[in-house]
């Protein structure tokens, strides 16, 4: 009897060792969950990311409204007829 309950024990502790610290253990599978967690919110990201420049690749492609603003803002492009200002600050000299 009492070699049952050494086995049984012995089972018992390695059965804990597992659930604890070797592979597939409680530590393990939320250190899992947590990476899991940080790979979702990368990919969120990613989609709003990769969904703001297909409408942009779509604005684009669709008229010409798009194309011209990007050539103003970007390129600093004018219309034919229009006069262009450019409006310097003065720069403020520092107080003593």
């Amino acid at each position: 009897m009492r070699l049952l309950i050494f086995v049984l024990l012995i089972l018992l502790l390695f059965l804990q060792y597992r659930v604890w610290v070797g592979e597939g253990s409680l530590a393990e599978v939320s250190n899992l969950k947590h990476e899991i967690a940080l790979q979702q919110q990368e990919s969120a990201g990613l989609k709003q990311r990769n969904q703001a420049l297909q409408a942009e690749v779509e604005d684009l492609r669709s008229g010409l409204g798009a194309i011209e603003e990007r050539a103003r803002s970007e390129l600093g492009m004018v219309k034919e007829g229009e006069i262009f200002y450019q409006v310097i600050e003065p720069k403020a000299e520092p107080s003593e």
